[in-house]
């Protein structure tokens, strides 16, 4: 059952884009955190920002798109369900970001470095038990040498329990899986959540949402209802042909065997 918009919490997309785009200083203290890294002065910060550029409008939609005057864009996830496919996720994305890019008149060489970034609650890599692992294309026959693309992508974890990153990122991601804020920056994300449940046009936005997700529900559900209705139809057609099929063919069975005894008498 979705939540109401009081319950929402950080984990929440809805919420969490929404604080991370109205509050741009917070969205870049948080991915200098993740990333390790001075971020710029951000140049451009979008919440489900859509990026269709196949033929059949097949695209993706992410959830914060950031650029930063340091010729680096960043692409914040938050994902708290089946993780299963994340990799290639993060693949897809990628090849979204870049071809976006190439659409604006990017050269090759002019890409800017690249950071997808996934928080989750759940751990793809649960025999790790670490919270943070990110990945850069590297050379199979000799691990020390970086293709040097400028792509990273950084998968984080709310259920690490290795010592393996800073204790404000630690808890960061304790508070995203529903712990109390312990750190500078938490207080400031849920004091935004805090201030983002009373605001009324945003609630007024989630509940619009949430009856257009419900009626797409439903929509689908009767679609399916038809669907399996046509099929039941048609199973019931084949079946009647069948069993009209059957008596023909022993109707001219019992002609033929009587054309033959008649031959014999």
């Amino acid at each position: 059952m979705a939540k109401s918009y009081e319950e929402l919490t950080l984990a929440d997309d809805f919420m969490f884009c929404k604080v991370m785009t109205q509050n741009p200083d917070l969205c870049r203290e948080l991915t200098e955190l993740i990333t390790g890294r001075k971020v710029g002065e951000i140049l451009k910060i979008n919440r489900q920002m859509p990026v269709e550029i196949t033929a059949d409008g097949r695209g993706v939609r992410f959830d914060i798109y950031m650029e930063d005057e340091g010729n680096a864009v960043y692409n914040i996830e938050m994902q708290t369900g089946i993780i299963s496919d994340l990799p290639y996720r993060t693949r897809y994305y990628q090849a979204m970001i870049d071809l976006d890019q190439m659409e604006r008149g990017a050269k090759f060489q002019d890409l800017k470095r690249s950071y997808i970034i996934f928080i989750c609650l759940e751990n793809l890599f649960p025999q790790k038990g670490m919270h943070k692992y990110s990945f850069r294309s590297m050379c199979q026959e000799d691990p020390g040498l970086e293709l040097g693309d400028d792509a990273v992508k950084i998968i984080l974890s709310a259920k690490g329990d290795k010592d393996d990153v800073s204790e404000d990122l630690k808890d960061f991601l304790s508070y995203v899986a529903g712990g109390r804020p312990g750190s500078g920056l938490t207080s400031r994300l849920d004091e935004q959540v805090r201030k983002a449940r009373s605001h009324i046009e945003w609630r007024k936005e989630y509940m619009t949402l949430l009856e257009r997700d419900e009626r797409m529900r439903e929509e689908g559900r009767e679609e399916e209802r038809k669907n399996t209705l046509r099929e039941s139809a048609r199973a019931d057609a084949a079946e009647k042909e069948m069993a009209r099929m059957q008596v023909e063919t022993e109707r001219l069975r019992a002609e033929l065997e009587a054309l033959r005894r008649a031959r014999t008498s």
